[in-house]
C-alpha cells in the first residue's frame, strides 16, 4: 500500500472513532463476530466501525464485542492494513479496559506503540491517538510512572496537530486529571478537568445536550468531592444528569457513570437512601451495556451495598459516615478517544496513601511539649530558660497549609531549637545529637490528640487509634499493632532539607536566618537597598510560623526586626505594583490581545495577578497580616487574609482567580472558544472588567488611607502621588 493511501486510510479510520466515540470509548466483553472465515480479504475500516457500532447500539458488547475485535485484528493483519489493525488495537484498548483485562492490554499497548512507530506516524495525529490510549490503559493497570509519561509525550504531541478545540485535546485533559486524581494530585486535576470543559463546551454546538460536556462535569464532580467541595460537587454532578435528560442521553452506556457520580456526591451528603436509587439505575445501564461480570458492575454494586447498609427505616441516617471504600475519585473518561465507563464514578481507582490527620504545627507542638521541653529540663537544665523553641521557615507547615499532599516528604515530628552564639558553642553539637535522639513513636486519639511514647516502646495494642513509630510512617489501621516505621518509612526527607539545608534541629539564631534571607539580622531601617534585595517571598519565610517559647526574647526580636519593614520601603513597592498593574493589566494586556499575541497576553495577566496579590499584602501591612509568600502558598495566603473581617481590599482574591480562569479563553480562545462556546471576547471582556474594578478598588482605598488625592484609575498616575509620603531621598525608592 502506498504511503500516501496509509495516511488517508489512516485519518478515515481515526476520524471514524472520533464520530464514533465523541464522548470517549469505553466497553465490555466477549462473543462472536461478524467475519466467520479466516481466509484473507480486504479490511474495510468503516464496516468494522459501523459493525462493533452496532454490537453496543444493541447493547451485546459484554457477549459479542471482545470477539468481533479479535476476529477484526486477524482480519485486518492477514490484509496487511496496517492502519486499520492499528484502529482495531486503538478500540480493543478501551474495551480491555472497561472488562479489567489488565494483563491482555499490555501486549495491545506494546504492539500499538511499535505498529505506530513502525508506520512513521510519530508527530502525527495517529501518533497522539494511540498514545493516549496506551496511556489510558497503563494508567487503569494502575502502572502510573508509565502512563504519565505517555500522557506527556501525547500532550506535546496534541497540542502541535489538533486545533485548541478539538474533542481529541479535551480527552487528554480529562484522562491526564484522572490519572493526577489516582495518585492524589487533586489541585493538577481539577485544573486538567476544567480545562476540558473549556475545550467541549467550545466544540459543542449545543452544550446543554452534549455527551462530553455531560461527562466533564462528572469528573470535575468528583475531583471536587475528593477535595471536599462538597456544594460545588453536588452542581456539578446534578448538571451532568440534567444534560444526560435535556439531550435525551439516557439510553447512553456513560449515563451510568453520571448516574454513579451523582450516587457518590448523595452518600458524601448523608442521603443513604437516594444514593442506594442512583447506585441501582447505575447498575441496570452497567448490565445492559457491559454485563455483570465486569470489574465497573462489581465496584457499583459494592457502593450500592454500602449505601444500602446506611439506610434505616425512614430510608436516611445522619450524615458523617465514611465515604463508599471502594469509589473514591474516580471519574468517567470524556473525549473522542480512550473512554472507560470501567473507569468512572465506580471504579475502585488506586489505593490513596495514608496519612497523619493532624496539621504539622499540632504535631510540632505536641512533639515540643511532650518530648522535647522534657528533654531540655532534664538534661539541661542550666539552659532551659535560655533557649527558644518553635518551627518557623520553608515548609507549608509552617503557614498552616499542610494536609494530606504535603506529607509526602520533609514531613513528621520535628521542631527548631535557636540559641545564642554563646549558648551554642556550649551546648549546640550535643544538644543536636539528642535532638535526632528523640523518640517520634506517637499515637492519635479519635478527638485528633496526639500522645507521644517518651519509652519509644513498640508492640502495645492501640485500639482505636492510629500508631506511628519513628518517622511518620502510613497510618496503622484500627485495632493493629504498632510497626518499626524503619522498614516503611512514611515521609522521606529531600536532599533541599538535609545538611546545610535542614529544616529542624538547633540553630544559632543568626546562622537560622542567614540560611533564609542571607542576613543575620534585618537590615537597618535606613537601608533601604538592602530591604528591596528581599523579595517578600524569602521574608515570608523568615517570619512565619509559631514560636512555642522565648525566654530570653533574642529569636523573637530578630524575627520581629524582618517582619518591620520600613514604611518608606512598603510604600515603594507599593508603587511598583501600581506600576506594574497598570503596565501590564491596564496597558500590554488589551494590546497583546489586539494584536493576537496570546503569549504576551497570558505573561501580561501574570504579571498583574503577581502584583495585585502582592499589592494586598503591602496594603494591609506586614507587620499585620505577613508577608505574600511564594506562588505555590501564594493565593492559600491570600484566601486566607481576605476572610478576615478587617481585611482591605478584601474581593480582590476572588477577581484575580477568576481572572485567571478566564485566561486560556481570553489569549487563545477563537470564535467557538470559552465558557459556555461563546468565544474569546466574552472572556476578554470580562478579565477587562476585572482588571478596572481592581483599579478602582486601589484607588480607592489609597484615597482612604490618604496616599493619593486623585480619582484617576489608570494605576499609573497615582505613583507619584503615593510616593509623595516617603520621607527619604534615596533615589533606589523613587521612580524615574
Amino acid at each position: 500500500m502506498g504511503e500516501d493511501a496509509t495516511e488517508a486510510q489512516l485519518e478515515q479510520a481515526l476520524l471514524g472513532m472520533q464520530t464514533k466515540h465523541a464522548h470517549d470509548f469505553d466497553a465490555p466483553d466477549d462473543s462472536s463476530d461478524a467475519h466467520g472465515n479466516d481466509e484473507p480479504h480486504d479490511f474495510d475500516v468503516n464496516a468494522f466501525l459501523h459493525g462493533l457500532d452496532a454490537i453496543f447500539d444493541a447493547h451485546d458488547a459484554a457477549e459479542k464485542a471482545g470477539p468481533y475485535l479479535e476476529q477484526a485484528a486477524v482480519d485486518a493483519e492477514n490484509a496487511g492494513d496496517e492502519a486499520g489493525l492499528l484502529t482495531v488495537l486503538n478500540e480493543t484498548m478501551g474495551f480491555y479496559r472497561s472488562q479489567g483485562r489488565h494483563k491482555e492490554n499490555q501486549w495491545i499497548v506494546q504492539r500499538a506503540i511499535e505498529l505506530a512507530l513502525h508506520m512513521g506516524l510519530e508527530g502525527t495525529e495517529g501518533w497522539a491517538t494511540t498514545l493516549i490510549n496506551c496511556a489510558t490503559a497503563m494508567r487503569a493497570a494502575h502502572h502510573y510512572d508509565q502512563a504519565e509519561d505517555l500522557y506527556h509525550q501525547a500532550l506535546a504531541c496534541a497540542q502541535k496537530v489538533y486545533q485548541p478545540d478539538d474533542r481529541r485535546l479535551a480527552a487528554l485533559h480529562n484522562n491526564l486529571s484522572m490519572l493526577y486524581s489516582e495518585t492524589d494530585r487533586l489541585p493538577q486535576a481539577e485544573t486538567e478537568l476544567r480545562q476540558a470543559l473549556h475545550i467541549i463546551e467550545a466544540a459543542s454546538v449545543n452544550p446543554d445536550a452534549d455527551i462530553d460536556v455531560a461527562s466533564s462535569h462528572t469528573n470535575l464532580a468528583l475531583v471536587l468531592l475528593q477535595e471536599g467541595r462538597l456544594k460545588e460537587a453536588h452542581t456539578h454532578a446534578d448538571r451532568a444528569l440534567t444534560i444526560y435528560e435535556t439531550g435525551r442521553l439516557t439510553h447512553s452506556a456513560h449515563y451510568a457513570s453520571a448516574l454513579a457520580g451523582y450516587a457518590q456526591v448523595l452518600y458524601a451528603e448523608g442521603r443513604y437512601g437516594e444514593a442506594a436509587a442512583h447506585y441501582r439505575n447505575a447498575l441496570a445501564v452497567i448490565a445492559e451495556c457491559y454485563g455483570k461480570d465486569t470489574d465497573y458492575y462489581r465496584t457499583t454494586d459494592a457502593n450500592l451495598r454500602e449505601a444500602e447498609a446506611h439506610v434505616d427505616g425512614n430510608g436516611e441516617t445522619p450524615r458523617g459516615s465514611a465515604m463508599p471504600g471502594s469509589a473514591t475519585g474516580v471519574a468517567s473518561d470524556t473525549g473522542s478517544v480512550s473512554s472507560s465507563a470501567g473507569s468512572t464514578a465506580a471504579d475502585a481507582g488506586a489505593d490513596s496513601p495514608a496519612t497523619i490527620p493532624v496539621s504539622g504545627l499540632a504535631l510540632a507542638r505536641a512533639f515540643w511539649e511532650q518530648v522535647g521541653k522534657p528533654m531540655i529540663a532534664g538534661r539541661y537544665p542550666q539552659y532551659a530558660s535560655r533557649i527558644a523553641a518553635g518551627l518557623v521557615g520553608h515548609g507549608s507547615e509552617c503557614y498552616g497549609f499542610d494536609d494530606q499532599y504535603s506529607q509526602d516528604h520533609d514531613f513528621g515530628p520535628r521542631f527548631c531549637l535557636w540559641l545564642s552564639d554563646e549558648d551554642y558553642d556550649a551546648i549546640g553539637e550535643r544538644l543536636q545529637a539528642d535532638y535526632e535522639a528523640l523518640p517520634r513513636r506517637f499515637t492519635i486519639s479519635g478527638t485528633g490528640k496526639v500522645t507521644f511514647d517518651s519509652e519509644n516502646s513498640a508492640g502495645t495494642e492501640q485500639t482505636g487509634r492510629t500508631t506511628v513509630s519513628g518517622t511518620p510512617q502510613n497510618a496503622i489501621p484500627e485495632d493493629s499493632l504498632t510497626q518499626d516505621s524503619s522498614a516503611h518509612p512514611y515521609s522521606p526527607t529531600t536532599p533541599r532539607a538535609q545538611g546545610e539545608g535542614r529544616r529542624d534541629g538547633v540553630f544559632r539564631i543568626g546562622d537560622f536566618f542567614r540560611s533564609i534571607t542571607g542576613y543575620d539580622q534585618a537590615p537597618a531601617q535606613d537601608a533601604p537597598h538592602e530591604w528591596l534585595m528581599l523579595d517578600e517571598a524569602t521574608l515570608s519565610a523568615a517570619t512565619n510560623g509559631v514560636i512555642f517559647q522565648d525566654p530570653i526574647g533574642a529569636f523573637s526580636k530578630v524575627r520581629q526586626g524582618f517582619k518591620d519593614m520600613p514604611d518608606d520601603v512598603r510604600l515603594s513597592l507599593i508603587s511598583r505594583r501600581l506600576g506594574m498593574m497598570a503596565q501590564a493589566g491596564q496597558y500590554n494586556l488589551p494590546r497583546s490581545l489586539r494584536r493576537g499575541d496570546s503569549a504576551a497576553a497570558w505573561l501580561s495577566i501574570s504579571e498583574f495577578v503577581e502584583a495585585a496579590s502582592s499589592l494586598v499584602f503591602l496594603i494591609n501591612r506586614p507587620m499585620v497580616v505577613g508577608y505574600a509568600p511564594y506562588y505555590k502558598w501564594r493565593f492559600a495566603a491570600l484566601r486566607r487574609l481576605s476572610g478576615s473581617m478587617f481585611a482591605l481590599l478584601p474581593d480582590i482574591c476572588g477577581q484575580l482567580e477568576t481572572m485567571m480562569r478566564l485566561g486560556s479563553a481570553a489569549c487563545y480562545g477563537g470564535a467557538a472558544f470559552g465558557e459556555g462556546g461563546k468565544g474569546s471576547d466574552t472572556a476578554v471582556h470580562q478579565i477587562t472588567d476585572i482588571v478596572e474594578r481592581i483599579a478602582a478598588a486601589t484607588v480607592k482605598e489609597l484615597k482612604r488611607e490618604r496616599l493619593t488625592e486623585s480619582g484617576e484609575t489608570f494605576l499609573e498616575w497615582q505613583r507619584p502621588y503615593v510616593e509623595e509620603h516617603i520621607t527619604s531621598d534615596t533615589p533606589v525608592l523613587h521612580s524615574l
